[in-house]
C-alpha cells in the first residue's frame, strides 16, 4: 500500500522547479507536494494547478500551516541556514539543497538545531550518485589499476554569467555553487583521511564579484592525491572529466566515455633493481628508459549507459519511513563545509576533530 511522504518546497525556481519536481515526475507512490512557497506569485500558482498543493508566499505561513513532513528547501544560498533552522524548529523534517550554509559554522549549527529538536536533515548532494564517479570508485577499489596515487576531476564550462549566483551577497561563486558536489567526490575518492588542502579562486568570465574558476588539491595520510577544478571560463575541454593513475594502470574518463589501460591482472611485475652502470647508447630496449619486463597491457574502451540521479530521492524514502541509513552521512556533509570554507579563506582546520 502506498504511503508518500508529505513535502513542502520552498523555493520555486531553478533547483525547485527544474530539479525537484521534474525528478518527482515517477515518484507518486512515494512523495505528495501538500505546500509551496516562493516570493513570485506566478511561481506558486504553476505548484497550485500542477499539484494541488497550497501555496504561500511566506515561509513562516507554510511552516505554521502545513502538515507536510519534509519541507525542500531549495531557495537562495544565502537564505539555506535561516529557512533550514526555521524548519527543525516547526516540528518538520528538512532536504537541504547546497550549500548548507556559507559557513562552516552556519553547517554546524543547523545539525545542533536537528538535534535539539529531534529532527532529520537529507543533504541534496544528488551528484554523488552520478554514473561515472561510481564507475571511478568502483574500478579504483578493485585494484586493477593497482595503487591509485593521483585523481583529477574537473568540471568546465564557458560562460559569462551574470545571475545572482555571480554575487557575494547571496552567497555565489563556484565555490558553494557546483563546489560541494565536486568536494564531496574529491574527497569520497581520497581512500583514506584527509591530510592537507591547498587551493585557489579566480575570476574569469563571469560578472558579479565571485569565483568561477576554483582549484583544489588534496592530500591523503595514505599518499593519494586529489585534483579538482571547476571553472567557467574553459572554450575547450569543457565538461566531466576524469583521470586516474595507478602503479598497473590508468583510466580517462569523458562525460560518460571511459578508457583503461591495464597490466594483465594475471601478470605479476617483479621489483625493479636499478643498474648503475653505464646505459645503451640508444633508446628503447636495450637502451634507457625501458621496463624491465615486457609488459602485458590490457586496453579498454567503453560507454556508460547513463544515470539516474533520482534515486536519491529513493534513499530519503526507504531512509524515512523504513529507517534505513541514508548514504550522505553529517560528518560528510560537514567536511564538505569545512574544506570550502578552509579555501576561501586560506586557513588550515583540523580535519579530525
Amino acid at each position: 500500500m502506498s504511503n508518500p511522504i508529505k513535502l513542502a518546497l520552498v523555493g520555486i525556481g531553478r533547483a525547485g522547479w527544474g530539479m525537484h519536481t521534474r525528478e518527482l515526475e515517477n515518484k507518486a507512490d512515494k512523495y505528495q507536494y501538500v505546500a509551496a512557497c516562493d516570493l513570485l506569485p506566478e511561481r506558486v500558482d504553476k505548484m497550485v494547478e500542477k499539484y494541488g498543493c497550497k501555496g504561500y508566499s511566506n515561509i513562516d505561513d507554510l511552516l505554521a500551516d502545513s502538515d507536510a513532513e519534509i519541507v525542500c528547501i531549495a531557495t537562495r544560498s544565502c537564505d539555506h541556514f535561516e529557512h533550514g533552522v526555521k524548519v527543525l524548529k516547526s516540528g518538520k523534517d528538512l532536504l537541504m539543497e547546497k550549500p548548507m550554509g556559507l559557513t562552516l559554522k552556519q553547517a554546524e549549527d543547523l545539525f545542533a538545531t536537528a538535534k535539539a529538536e529531534g529532527r532529520k536533515i537529507y543533504m541534496r548532494h544528488n551528484r554523488r550518485f552520478e554514473a561515472v564517479f561510481n564507475e571511478v570508485k568502483n574500478v579504483i577499489e578493485s585494484g586493477i589499476l593497482g595503487n591509485v596515487y593521483e585523481i583529477n576531476i574537473s568540471q568546465g564550462s564557458f560562460q559569462h554569467r551574470d545571475d545572482w549566483q555571480t554575487l557575494s551577497e547571496f552567497g555565489g561563486g563556484q565555490l558553494l555553487n557546483w563546489g560541494p558536489h565536486i568536494i564531496d567526490h574529491s574527497l569520497r575518492l581520497l581512500g583514506s583521511p584527509l591530510k592537507n588542502i591547498t587551493g585557489e579562486l579566480k575570476q574569469v568570465t563571469a560578472g558579479g564579484n565571485c569565483e568561477d574558476h576554483v582549484i583544489i588539491h588534496y592530500e591523503s595520510e595514505a599518499g593519494r592525491t586529489v585534483n579538482m577544478c571547476i571553472s567557467g571560463g574553459m572554450a575547450l575541454n569543457a565538461g566531466r572529466k576524469f583521470s586516474v593513475y595507478g602503479d598497473r594502470g590508468a583510466m580517462l574518463c569523458d562525460d560518460f566515455n571511459i578508457k583503461m589501460r591495464y597490466i594483465d591482472p594475471e601478470q605479476e611485475i617483479p621489483p625493479v633493481v636499478s643498474d648503475p652502470g653505464t646505459p645503451g647508447a640508444s633508446f628503447g630496449a636495450s637502451g634507457t628508459y625501458a621496463s624491465a619486463t615486457e609488459v602485458k597491457w590490457v586496453d579498454k574502451e567503453y560507454k556508460l549507459p547513463g544515470e539516474d540521479l533520482t534515486v536519491i530521492w529513493d534513499y530519503m524514502y526507504e531512509s524515512y519511513r523504513n529507517g534505513a541509513e541514508y548514504p550522505i552521512k553529517e560528518d560528510e556533509a560537514l567536511e564538505v563545509m569545512q574544506v570550502a570554507e578552509a579555501i576561501r579563506k586560506g586557513t588550515k582546520f583540523d580535519f579530525h576533530k
